[in-house]
């Protein structure tokens, strides 16, 4: 009885542990489901997500393929680009050296018009001073052959004539009318703004009074027809020519104007003899003029 008494005890304690057993092994049980079911979930899902990555592999390797293929567009797009905008470039640059070509063009046809209107210009001047110069020099021709003429026609019919030396020697002949031929003549010096009276043949008086007008006035032509009437009278009253020979005959200090061979219109043209002389050779051209030693231009009256 003690025994069964004392086992009763132990198998209490059996039965308690084993229940207790059994319910931890149910929980481990449980346990173990869960995990095993946790697990085949964990498996599920980590064999779909793998057969995701490897779609997506496959996706990744189609996108890597087509990035690829993207990246060689990009490049030949790059390269066609650069191609282009070298050639652009060429273009450009082409474009701004036509342009400078141009600008250089135009101001180089600026050049040649001014050019050319200057040349121009210079061809009408030079053909207006060319046809001045034509003008001129048929003038030229007209008056010195109106001074031959009258040259001619006062050697002719007055039998003047001019002699240049030391001075200026004015001859004349036709005033002795019983000898035609015979010489008259008076030399007159111009210096230092003065008429000097060198020499006169045949002396007459009252020559210091006219050559201070001669002087005073400029009047050579005017002198030298006074001096003619002087002859004319001298021979008229029956002077006989006397070989005189004034050196410095009669100076005036008065300066003489500029010399002008302009004649004085209001003196009388010619004495009684040379309207004689006239008469006898025919009247006179109405205008002539000659040249004395770059002197203007004279006009016989």
């Amino acid at each position: 009885m003690e025994a069964q008494a004392a086992e009763e005890p132990v198998r209490t304690k059996m039965e308690s542990l084993r229940l207790t057993c059994e319910r931890e092994i149910q929980i481990h049980q449980q346990k173990i489901d869960s995990y095993a079911s946790s697990f085949r979930n964990s498996l599920q899902s980590i064999k779909s997500r793998a057969q995701q990555t490897a779609q997506n592999q496959g996706k990744l390797g189609e996108l890597k393929a087509k990035l690829r293929e993207a990246e060689d567009d990009m490049v030949k797009a790059l390269a066609v680009k650069t191609r282009k905008e070298a050639k652009r470039m060429a273009i450009m640059d082409s474009i701004a050296a036509q342009r400078a070509r141009v600008e250089e063009l135009k101001r180089s046809v600026q050049v040649q018009i001014a050019k050319r209107d200057q040349y121009a210009a210079i061809i009408s001047q030079h053909s207006l001073a060319l046809a001045a110069s034509e003008e001129k020099s048929n003038k030229d021709v007209e008056c010195k052959s109106e001074t031959q003429e009258a040259i001619l026609w006062y050697n002719r019919v007055l039998g003047f004539h001019v002699e240049a030396g030391r001075g200026v020697k004015f001859t004349f002949k036709n005033i002795n009318l019983r000898n035609p031929n015979e010489e008259y003549s008076l030399t007159v010096r111009y210096a230092n703004d003065t008429y000097t009276l060198l020499d006169c043949d045949p002396h007459l008086n009252d020559t210091k009074e006219l050559i201070y007008e001669l002087n005073k006035t400029n009047g050579l032509f005017k002198f030298v027809r006074i001096m003619r009437e002087k002859f004319q009278e001298a021979t008229t009253q029956g002077f006989l020519p006397q070989l005189t020979n004034h050196q410095e005959l009669s100076t005036i200090s008065t300066s003489a104007p500029v010399l002008s061979m302009s004649s004085d219109r209001s003196e009388s043209s010619a004495t009684k003899n040379d309207d004689q002389v006239l008469q006898e050779e025919g009247s006179r051209p109405s205008k002539k003029a000659y040249y004395l030693r770059g002197s203007k231009p004279l006009s016989w009256r």
